[in-house]
């Protein structure tokens, strides 16, 4: 009996001991990964919306594949951060909307598209992501798809419509 009660001790000491070890890397890193985080989206956003001055961020009804809006302080436009789902997961964006209208610029943030043929639609140097630089909501149909990556095309189109339509409600809600 003492035989497989001491490793079992001994087992389950080690597990309490790296568990404890742990929960306090977590709690220490925690804060600093949120600060980085936090810095990261700042500078997306003065990426895509470059006028801008500062950000505030609303607090409305937004439409779905929306997640967060921002007002730029100086009233230079908007800038939405987005969330669809491509071929190969899901997709985070942010788009920067300029007060008259036209999105100033794109930039993908996450992606777990299949790499040479979903990720020529969300890659940062893209063509594609290209052609909605100073497009309107009603200048959308003029995009045209990547050829062999249509899903991935039409959920970024998607995630973009959701731009425009954020855009509508929170220029509305002045």
């Amino acid at each position: 009996m003492k035989d497989i009660v001491k490793p079992i001790a001994v087992l389950a000491g080690i597990c309490l001991a790296v568990t404890a070890l742990l929960a306090y890397i977590n709690m220490v890193t925690s804060p600093i990964i949120a600060k980085a985080e936090e810095e990261a989206a700042a500078h997306a956003r003065s990426e895509v919306l470059s006028e801008a001055d500062g950000f505030e961020k609303l607090s409305v009804d937004l439409p779905e594949g929306v997640t967060e809006a921002y007002k730029a302080q100086n009233g230079s436009g908007y800038v939405f951060m987005l969330s669809t789902k491509g071929y190969g997961g899901e997709i985070v964006l942010i788009c920067g909307i300029k007060s008259d209208g036209t999105i100033e610029k794109t930039e993908t943030l996450i992606h777990s598209e299949t790499s040479g043929i979903g990720s020529k639609v969300v890659d940062n140097a893209s063509p594609y992501r290209e052609q909605y630089e100073g497009k309107t909501a009603d200048a959308l149909d003029s995009v045209d798809a990547v050829t062999g990556a249509t899903i991935s095309s039409k959920a970024y189109k998607k995630a973009i419509t959701a731009a425009f339509e954020a855009y509508d409600s929170v220029k509305e809600a002045k």
